[in-house]
């Protein structure tokens, strides 16, 4: 047995025995026990990525830290410890700041790791990740999910990052990066997307908003605008101890194989802006909403007791052509839907915000009393004169052409499990994310993929930089077995007739998801045809940087403990 084997067996031993010690004090809050809608719905910090000279709007630099504090995610809890992005550990929150940019304006972000050596939650030595026994210090790295950017400045899993940089992971380049803002106005989010550890960091609070204005064609559409109707909302779900600490087990399915890492993260307490089941109180009139789903596995199937609608006016980073309302709307991990609410036709003081997902989607486990409350609107008696409005028609871009598609690409989805069938890792293409991109789409191009998801789970696949739209889910027809025994022996579509088997029921797009997305619910069984465009959306004209340098894009499944281990793999954009 080689050096690096026996260390490696000694680690999985004293993670393992680390894990049984600890669950002694795990403690759970029986979050069923916290009375809901008793803390305010915070407004998340907002700082701007421009600044203005004798009227002008002009590119700024900005420094924002990662810093270890204490935040309090419900009244009748105690502090926990997290971390958190701020200008400061004093302004630091969870979530972080909202960064507000304006189109065409350049915006520079020095992130900065403040954290310190060891990590407030267990992680798992045996998946690829950037911490290892001799790491001095906790690695990050920043993604701004749904920025087009240089890749450089696209926070690649490898270009992580200790305090004062003191270490720097393989693909690191510079300390400060670079978002051009050049793209269609809409929402973003940046998170934490260190190798292997992006689950744990995010779950320990590393993430915030980022929205991209464009006035000049935003104002025109009258939509509800101004701190106090246009709201950000980041939902997502924590457990907690009895001393307020966030709780993520020690111990995983599969123990002898990996120690701690387990194929989801489910906790039982609903956050909204860093509040557990927080309560608003709403004028009647209409409201902006813009959703952004930060859980690491969670799916969010939101819907009002009351019966109030949805307006959706955009979903992830663009806006639609035209409104489409609807009753409920099913969220995945990652995705963004941005709605407006029209509280006036409600015809009761209160609205509460509920989830009905199973988790995991969707097959799991239904909702219960905690989990299936998200946040309470307490609306105020008096009718009043709105001057929003939601247009017939919102912003258009030009039309997907499939008769100009470069290249067509098929992706498989897999899920390996061990002799007690429980899940070890997860691959796209059969591939780890270390093997040589395969996808490599050229700069301008549109390509079609067609996303295979041979696993009993919905998996969000989200792309860097480009974007897509959903043409079609189609099931795969019985004997489908042959078609997966095929498909885990040689990996190649074609081969195994897919055209033979994806000819099963289709299942109608969402109206309002079928527009431009970087995020989209990968049904199991199914076989989803996207359309993937690498260019500007808007004007369909080339980037405004060189997108072909190193270290790359990627793609990846979403659920955060999936895209870990290893379910994502690189992308490679050429000239």
């Amino acid at each position: 047995m080689d050096t690096r084997t026996l260390l490696l067996k000694l680690l999985i031993t004293l993670v393992a025995l680390s894990g049984c010690s600890s669950s002694a004090s795990d403690h759970l809050v029986n979050v069923s026990k916290l009375e809901k809608f008793v803390d305010e719905l915070p407004h998340m910090p907002k700082i701007l990525g421009y600044h203005l000279s004798d009227g002008v709007p002009k590119s700024k630099s900005l420094k924002i830290g990662m810093f270890k504090k204490k935040w309090k995610f419900h009244r009748d809890l105690a502090p926990a410890t997290v971390y958190a992005f701020g200008t400061t550990k004093h302004t630091a929150t969870v979530p972080g700041p909202t960064i507000e940019a304006l189109y065409g304006v350049d915006t520079h972000v020095r992130w900065q790791n403040h954290l310190p050596p060891k990590h407030i939650l267990p992680w798992d030595p045996t998946i690829p990740t950037a911490m290892t026994n001799s790491t001095r210090g906790i690695p990050t790295v920043v993604h701004l999910h749904g920025g087009i950017h240089a890749p450089e400045s696209d926070g690649n899993a490898n270009a992580w990052f200790t305090s004062k940089y003191n270490e720097r992971g393989p693909t690191w380049t510079k300390k400060t990066y670079h978002y051009p803002n050049n793209q269609q106005p809409g929402n973003l989010w940046y998170h934490d997307h260190a190798m292997g550890l992006t689950r744990v960091n995010l779950l320990a609070g590393l993430l915030g908003a980022y929205i991209i204005r464009h006035p000049q064609i935003e104002d025109p559409l009258g939509l509800p605008s101004g701190d106090e109707f246009d709201r950000t909302l980041i939902v997502f779900d924590r457990s907690f101890r009895t001393d307020g600490s966030i709780f993520m087990s020690s111990t995983g399915n599969n123990p002898k194989i990996h120690p701690q890492w387990q194929p989801e993260y489910f906790g039982d307490a609903i956050i909204v802006n860093g509040k557990a089941w927080p309560r608003l109180t709403v004028r009647r009139r209409k409201y902006r909403f813009r959703i952004i789903n930060a859980s690491n596995a969670r799916f969010f199937r939101f819907f009002f007791t009351n019966g109030l609608r949805f307006t959706h006016v955009a979903s992830d980073s663009a806006y639609i052509e035209k409104p489409v309302t609807t009753n409920e709307t099913l969220v995945g991990p990652s995705e963004i839907t941005d709605i407006v609410v029209d509280f006036s036709q409600s015809k009761s003081n209160l609205a509460i915000l509920a989830n009905d997902a199973k988790y995991p989607y969707p097959a799991g486990d239904p909702v219960n009393e905690a989990n299936g409350k998200v946040i309470k609107f307490i609306i105020v008696p008096d009718q009043e004169v709105d001057t929003s409005r939601v247009p017939k028609r919102l912003l258009e871009y030009p039309v997907v052409d499939l008769s100009s598609v470069a290249h067509t690409r098929y992706v498989a989805m897999y899920e390996y499990a061990s002799d007690i069938d429980e899940p070890t890792h997860l691959y796209l293409n059969a591939k780890p994310y270390e093997a040589a991109a395969t996808e490599t789409p050229k700069v301008g191009s549109t390509e079609v993929w067609y996303v295979i998801n041979l696993t009993e789970d919905n998996h969000p696949l989200h792309i860097h930089l480009g974007l897509f739209k959903v043409l079609d889910q189609t099931a795969l027809v019985k004997p489908d077995d042959e078609f997966r025994e095929c498909m885990k022996k040689i990996n190649d579509a074609v081969k195994c007739h897919v055209d033979k088997y994806a000819r099963g029921k289709k299942e109608e797009v969402p109206a309002h998801e079928r527009g431009w997305k970087n995020v989209f619910k990968m049904i199991p069984g199914h076989v989803t045809k996207i359309a993937v465009r690498f260019s500007y959306i808007h004007t369909n004209a080339s980037y405004v940087f060189d997108a072909t340098t190193e270290p790359g894009y990627v793609y990846h499944c979403h659920v955060l403990d999936h895209e870990d281990n290893a379910m994502m793999r690189p992308l490679k954009i050429i000239k």
